[in-house]
């Protein structure tokens, strides 16, 4: 597909992670979803590559690209394995909050390690009883001496025992999203203990479970941004992260769009190829304008965000949109193939199954729609 480019940089950058795609990335995919395997040594791979700190400044050891040339990147990388760019997805959102919201000594201290590609972070907002009411959260941090002290349970978090430090969303103060505070936590913390890892429709080779923190010592210095701070920046940072699934949703509705065509391109019926018929061309053509319209609702979101305009609601449009087509166009893809795209010999299949949990994470389809809804009450 044609990509337009802000700058030369850009265009060498999107051929560097097309070249790792496919020689690291896509012969390896099917046996480590089989098998269930978290790929970390190929998360290091992309770490020294450059790819995991993209979007934040040189000077603390990121890539310094737009939002723009970073989503390109993730769409590249989801076309030929989900659960890696998923990683990076989550990787990048996990550094947000020290490169938005943190002290310019945190930034100095934490952010080039944090985004230098060794380290993997994690994103620790979501609870057993509170996934989309975030505000309701009862894990919580009480003052000890100069820091703190962590108590409760986090859940569906993506790199659990696998990540090197946590962001961890708990209450300091009251209720409400008033009382919540965000800690850095590194994951050989006493009392940070993962649990079994949840047992996935899709996405086997990324580690996602419980995060139980019992007793955790944080230091005061590991607060960031202010106490009472930590919805306002779970928040912004959500922002973000929906703009990263839903590039991942075009990514991934792109290989099935690119598996499905060449699938009918062979395969013959009735004496003619199958992508000849017009039911099913126009069924495939209807699958390439879905996955078009989202890049572009997800491009145009991000280069809100590059121009530091609003563009929360606009990512809020992207993650729905993109999400809900991935989701339609992996289920035609295995239509297109029959009873083929039934089975695991081809990765249609796979790519179903995978799409169901992108309308699912960074805020559920049905939050997207509220936060646009309300937006539109509000005028």
């Amino acid at each position: 597909m044609p990509r337009v480019l802000p700058t030369e940089e850009a265009y060498d950058l999107l051929e560097l992670t097309q070249e790792i795609a496919d020689r690291e990335l896509a012969p390896r995919v099917a046996d480590f979803e089989a098998r269930g395997e978290f790929p970390r040594e190929i998360m290091r791979v992309l770490g020294r590559a450059g790819l995991l700190g993209l979007p934040y400044p040189v000077e603390y050891g990121g890539g310094g690209q737009p939002y723009e040339v970073y989503l390109q990147v993730l769409e590249l990388l989801a076309a030929r394995w989900l659960a890696v760019a998923e990683a990076v997805s989550v990787h990048t959102l996990a550094c947000y909050p020290v490169a938005a919201f943190g002290t310019d000594e945190q930034r100095k201290r934490l952010l080039p390690e944090l985004v230098g590609g060794e380290t993997l972070g994690a994103y620790c907002l979501s609870e057993p009883a509170g996934g989309s009411d975030p505000a309701a959260m009862t894990t919580r941090a009480r003052r000890d001496g100069d820091g703190y002290v962590i108590n409760g349970t986090k859940a569906w978090i993506t790199h659990a025992g696998q990540a090197d430090f946590y962001n961890v969303f708990c209450r300091t103060g009251g209720p409400g999203a008033a009382g919540i505070s965000c800690l850095l936590v590194d994951a050989g913390t006493p009392g940070l203990a993962p649990q079994a890892r949840e047992r996935t429709m899709g996405l086997r080779s990324s580690p996602v479970a419980q995060v139980v923190l019992d007793e955790v010592r944080a230091p005061g210095d590991r607060l960031v941004g202010e106490e009472g701070s930590g919805f306002r920046i779970a928040m912004r940072a959500l922002d973000s992260g929906r703009l990263g699934i839903a590039a991942c949703a075009v990514g991934l509705a792109q290989a099935a769009l690119d598996y499905a065509a060449g699938y009918a391109r062979e395969r013959e019926q009735f004496g003619q190829r199958i992508v000849d018929f017009q039911g099913l061309g126009f069924l495939l053509a209807d699958m390439a304008t879905a996955v078009s319209a989202a890049r572009a609702l997800v491009l145009a979101a991000a280069r809100l965000r590059d121009a530091n305009l609003p563009y929360g609601v606009e990512a809020a449009k992207a993650k729905l949109f993109a999400t809900d087509a991935a989701m339609r166009v992996t289920t035609d893809a295995v239509q297109v193939l029959g009873g083929y795209g039934y089975v695991s010999d081809h990765p249609v299949e796979r790519y179903m199954r995978e799409a169901k949990v992108l309308q699912i994470v960074e805020g559920t389809n049905q939050i997207q729609r509220l936060v646009i809804s309300r937006d539109l009450a509000r005028g």
